[in-house]
């Protein structure tokens, strides 16, 4: 899987990791990591929700992209409903950064970075707005993997992939699990494609909230 892939050609060749960046991962030694996405085969979710076997993913490349803040284009536009019923547009989102996390019960990268998504919303909490995207599970296997992990923030019932694809240029299809943080104005700031590393997230979510 490219790390371009879904990007367009503009978008592209002004995507890079900022300096902040830059400098976190070279202090981290992660000069090269490959780390792992999910495929999408049908398999029970709730067994894998309690397993820590790796199987169900296949190796993504990791790639952390950020946009310059003059390269970010339009704001995105999506609406979505979460599992409890309530519907959330990408305007209401508008006014602070927000951070979207695609994930599933059974996506074993999802499971190991789950801890660091919680510690920061509690470290960004009233700075950043976050919001899981489950791209499969039921609402009980959903529920199931929020308490588990203690998740503070709600998800988006996403299995018809309404959200999904209206960020498709910036997500793609199979890359699970996929960050994206969007900057106040609701545009796409940076995106982590694969585990958020927490050092590198970390920057990422220090530079939206102090650009």
């Amino acid at each position: 899987m490219s790390a371009d892939s879904g990007d367009s050609p503009a978008a592209s060749s002004s995507w890079r990791l900022s300096r902040r960046a830059v400098l976190t991962t070279a202090g981290a030694g992660l000069t090269a990591v490959v780390l792992a996405a999910c495929t999408p085969e049908e398999e029970n979710l709730a067994e894998q929700a309690n397993a820590g076997g790796d199987t169900g993913y296949i190796a993504g490349d990791g790639s952390v992209t950020e946009y310059a803040a003059s390269d970010r284009g339009e704001p995105v536009e999506f609406t979505g409903t979460l599992f409890d019923g309530t519907e959330v547009t990408a305007q209401e989102l508008r006014g602070k950064p927000a951070l979207l996390n695609f994930w599933y019960a059974g996506c074993a990268p999802c499971r190991e970075e789950a801890p660091d998504l919680v510690e920061m919303a509690h470290l960004h909490e009233g700075d950043i707005t976050f919001y899981g995207v489950n791209v499969r599970d039921e609402q009980a296997t959903a529920e199931a993997f929020e308490r588990t992990f203690e998740i503070p923030y709600p998800s988006f019932e996403d299995r018809d992939g309404g959200v999904l694809l209206a960020l498709s240029t910036f997500v793609p299809p199979q890359a699970v699990p996929t960050t994206i943080i969007l900057d106040a104005e609701g545009r796409v700031a940076s995106r982590v494609l694969g585990i958020a590393e927490p050092s590198i997230l970390k920057a990422l979510l220090d530079d939206v909230v102090n650009a």
